[in-house]
């Protein structure tokens, strides 16, 4: 967040398009960071926590000072815990516990990273009578159930959200979602990256699609949550066209940023409303918000934060259109990603898979598997028949980077979860689907109880 009190004038375009270059870094440097959100219950009722309550967020936060995380703090509220080597567990709007992984070499580390984090959220929860759900939608609270996280930057969202959709306060309270973070190596890597990822996000959607219940009944989905960002604000999210477009750059991304309207500024600890308004005018002095001030770098950074493609590029390319789903597959995400990504044969294999397929070929997967996952076509073939020839690829990829850990094993054992669901056709969701089917009457309590927090 940026809190300067002299803003350096005359931030230029240039600048922008110089700070989203400044990511690219050899291949040798490349990390993988992983990311992942859980709803947080009490244990006897099932309820959402609220932040004050004995044995809430507020508590869970503190709980992990034992495992020598630091607090952050916003006014006298902490909002957030740090650790030595860059990782952070924040807060969503709703009360949903994220954690930001430190930047890692191997998908090893990825994993010892989730399973340890897991052990610690397990001994603060269980001593506080709390537990953590991870799904992509929650399957019983209503919206008023939720409880408001205390940090600036949720009010004026929380206010701004229903002018640009039905479904946005639905986004920031109810769901949650696990991402990877990965870097480029130059523009023309970036370049295709971005349109491998972009393609593919629906893909991912359909392997990971767990969120077919909606206040305890089924949808009609299996990633309630990916539906839920159709209707968020269309000016901030979806799938930008612009990067399948002949000169995408760097420079073409800063611009579609520019014309992202702004949520807020970040000033001497206050967030500062500019909801609707323009970056160009901030960067022109003209903003209505803070007449006469200009940007910082740091106001650029926290704008970039504020737009909600599926996949996002800032410094590094962010993937962020799975639901997220139980501790054992947290780190297939990375491993898919990293397999496609950070391989150069994988990288082309993909882009030539990709090729033939039309503007209108990627809407209409977009729109069609929130509702039908792997059942979903595009050129001419399912997802699931996709999912087999990606997976593939990506584990060809992980093959030929050849990270071993202390047995000798190498990052292809990471995408088991997903070799499974594509094999059966069969998404998380259904799962979930068919067992609620055997019996109804009985609801969906028992997602609480197999939590595994």
């Amino acid at each position: 967040m940026s809190d300067s009190a002299t803003p350096t004038p005359m931030l230029s375009r240039d600048d922008l398009v110089r700070y989203l270059e400044s990511g690219s870094r050899p291949a040798q440097e490349w990390k993988i960071g992983t990311e992942h959100e859980k709803h947080a219950f009490r244990r006897d009722t099932h309820a959402p926590l609220s932040y004050d309550e004995h044995g809430g967020i507020r508590d869970i936060l503190k709980g992990l000072e034992q495992f020598e995380w630091k607090p952050v703090r916003e006014g006298e509220h902490v909002i957030a815990m740090t650790r030595a080597d860059g990782a952070s567990i924040s807060l969503e709007p709703g009360g949903q516990l994220e954690l930001s992984g430190a930047q890692l070499e191997t998908l090893h580390q990825t994993c010892a990273e989730i399973g340890t984090h897991r052990q610690q959220m397990r001994a603060v929860c269980s001593e506080l009578g709390a537990g953590l759900l991870a799904l992509g939608f929650h399957p019983t609270a209503r919206r008023d159930d939720i409880h408001w996280m205390p940090k600036g930057r949720y009010r004026i969202m929380r206010a701004y959200m229903p002018k640009r959709g039905s479904l946005g306060l639905d986004m920031m309270l109810r769901t949650c979602t696990v991402q990877v973070n990965l870097d480029h190596g130059s523009e023309a890597d970036m370049v295709a990256k971005m349109r491998v990822a972009t393609a593919l996000q629906p893909l991912a959607t359909a392997l990971w699609a767990n969120s077919p219940f909606t206040e305890g009944k089924p949808n009609g989905f299996l990633s309630w949550r990916a539906h839920v960002w159709t209707d968020t604000d269309p000016d901030r999210c979806g799938m930008p066209e612009l990067v399948f477009e002949d000169g995408f750059s760097f420079e073409r991304w800063a611009d579609y940023l520019l014309d992202v309207p702004m949520y807020f500024v970040y000033r001497k600890g206050q967030y500062i409303d500019a909801s609707g308004q323009s970056f160009r005018d901030f960067m022109a002095g003209r903003l209505p918000a803070l007449p006469g001030e200009y940007p910082t770098e740091s106001d650029w950074a926290d704008h970039m934060s504020t737009a909600f493609p599926d996949v996002r590029l800032k410094k590094y390319i962010e993937m962020r259109g799975a639901d997220v789903g139980p501790w054992e597959r947290l780190c297939a995400l990375p491993a898919f990603w990293t397999g496609l990504l950070y391989d150069s044969d994988s990288l082309t294999a993909a882009l030539d898979l990709i090729r033939p397929w039309t503007a209108e070929d990627r809407r209409r997967l977009l729109a069609d598997v929130p509702r039908q996952a792997l059942k979903a076509r595009v050129g001419g073939q399912s997802l699931q028949e996709i999912a087999r020839i990606v997976l593939d690829i990506a584990h060809n990829g992980l093959k030929r980077r050849n990270r071993m850990n202390q047995k000798g094993q190498d990052e292809t054992g990471f995408l088991d979860p997903l070799l499974a669901i594509a094999e059966s056709g069969q998404t998380p969701a259904e799962r979930l689907l068919e067992r609620y089917a055997r019996n109804p009457g009985a609801g969906v309590g028992w997602m609480f109880e197999d939590s595994g927090c």
